[in-house]
């Protein structure tokens, strides 16, 4: 990687790989794109968060919620594993579209047992988010990483995943409008529902504005390169093959500590807070996220500081913070099991209770945040893009598939999620560790990015769009 170079405005022209002048067009822009792919995650799993940051996907009891997540998170591991040989065949714009179908059934099915007590659609529309989602995270993992300069991935990438966190902020701010008065326990208004099915449903056609891989138009001049063998059942074989990678099992336990925690903070504040108080977590913890998110893009992005030196600082505040963040909410869990109690932001308690939410929502962006970029150091061919951000995507839902499976028992949603999530933060952190220190050490150690980035956008072999 380049660690000197200077970021040209991506609107003016720059040296393309020939020293001829790019005129980048807007619609073509690697920030059209990262938009675009903002609006999708907006759209789709953005709002799938939004239902889940106000508690147990907005219901009085997350049992039954949690049992059909977990159910999603398994299908998504097997649909992750599998893009990388279904982009052959659709493109990843086709990846992007088919992936979106699944989520508006997801809410269907809450919004019925919300309002009228139907249970099996939150088990069908679970299903068929899980179905579709994999394909999608995949996809747009891919393309997150893929489409911008090496040089500018880690702000687009925390731009991008900005729209997701701002489907939770809008989730909390239309839930706290509809419940402003609700100071007691319960599930939230059905009506909440149906914004998000509707706006769920839009997500479908945003994606097909996204541009193929060589309709982008990087301001650097070089092209972007996204590419599978020709034969699916190789592109499994390889995409198993990378999954053994001696880097990428090291930091499989890093990846686990990060997206367990998901269940385990929503489950919390469904258990603990009124109808209200869930709200504004929800509000809250996704403006704050957002901007710690973006500030550790700009901090990755960073290229007059050493690669070495921006991984290693990122890695030590991530892993203390999230160390200090475990044994606060441990504390608080321990005494609320004996004590039982349900926090209104009038009552007292609530500033001790409250702010270890937010704090995992931060911890909970920062880590997806970092991951990518280990993604992106750990990729060093067009084809490996797609493996690894398919491996890392899969990986985060067999994770997660765990964690709601675990939290759907009242003991472990309770107390035991808190207890696991923090001994398996202990845990991955040596493994973690391993990896990250070899990043910027050795000058012919060079991702994919700074290798184009050398020979100046030479062209690579077929590429399936």
């Amino acid at each position: 990687m380049a660690d000197t170079a200077q970021i040209p405005p991506e609107s003016s022209p720059a040296p393309g790989p020939d020293n001829k002048p790019v005129e980048v067009k807007w619609y073509r822009s690697v920030l059209y794109n990262a938009t675009i792919l903002g609006l999708c995650s907006f759209a789709a799993p953005g709002l799938w968060g939004a239902m889940n940051s106000l508690g147990a996907g907005g219901s009085q009891s997350p049992y039954l919620v949690n049992t059909g997540n977990a159910l999603t998170f398994c299908l998504m591991v097997v649909s992750c594993w599998l893009t990388s040989g279904i982009v052959k065949y659709i493109g990843i714009k086709g990846a992007l579209f088919v992936g979106t179908i699944g989520y508006a059934p997801y809410s269907a099915g809450l919004y019925l047992n919300n309002r009228y007590g139907v249970q099996w659609l939150v088990i069908v529309g679970a299903a068929l988010c899980g179905i579709s989602a994999g394909i999608f995270w995949a996809a747009e993992a891919a393309i997150a990483i893929a489409y911008p300069e090496p040089r500018n991935r880690s702000r687009m990438v925390a731009y991008w995943l900005t729209y997701t966190r701002v489907g939770q902020i809008l989730g909390g701010a239309v839930n706290l409008g509809l419940n402003v008065d609700r100071n007691e326990a319960g599930k939230v208004s059905h009506t909440v529902y149906l914004i998000f099915i509707a706006l769920q449903a839009s997500g479908t056609l945003i994606a097909l504005l996204i541009n193929r891989p060589s309709q982008v138009q990087r301001a650097n001049g070089v092209p972007v390169q996204l590419s599978t063998f020709d034969n699916p059942w190789k592109e499994f074989k390889a995409t198993t093959r990378t999954f053994f990678d001696r880097r990428f099992l090291l930091i499989v336990l890093w990846i686990g500590q990060g997206v367990y925690s998901e269940a385990v903070f929503f489950t919390y504040n469904a258990l603990w807070f009124s109808v209200r108080a869930r709200a504004l977590g929800s509000f809250v913890s996704g403006i704050v996220a957002v901007i710690c998110g973006n500030l550790l893009g700009v901090w990755l992005d960073q290229n007059q500081i050493a690669l070495r030196k921006r991984s290693r600082w990122a890695f030590l505040v991530i892993l203390t913070l999230q160390g200090a963040w475990w044994l606060w909410l441990t504390v608080n869990v321990t005494e609320y099991q004996r004590t039982q109690p349900t926090f209104d932001w009038v009552d007292p308690g609530f500033g001790r209770a409250f702010g270890v939410f937010v704090f995992l929502v931060i911890g909970f962006q920062l880590n997806y945040n970092f991951s990518y970029f280990i993604i992106g150091q750990l990729s060093s061919s067009p084809q490996e893009i797609i493996r690894f951000s398919a491996l890392l995507r899969g990986t985060e839902s067999a994770w997660q598939a765990v964690s709601y499976g675990l939290n759907a028992i009242p003991i472990i949603a309770a107390v035991g999620g808190p207890y696991i999530n923090f001994g398996l933060w202990g845990i991955s952190v040596f493994p973690a560790w391993l990896v990250i220190k070899e990043f910027g050490v050795s000058k012919d150690d060079l991702s994919l990015e700074g290798q184009a980035e050398e020979v100046g956008g030479e062209e690579s072999s077929k590429t399936k769009e």
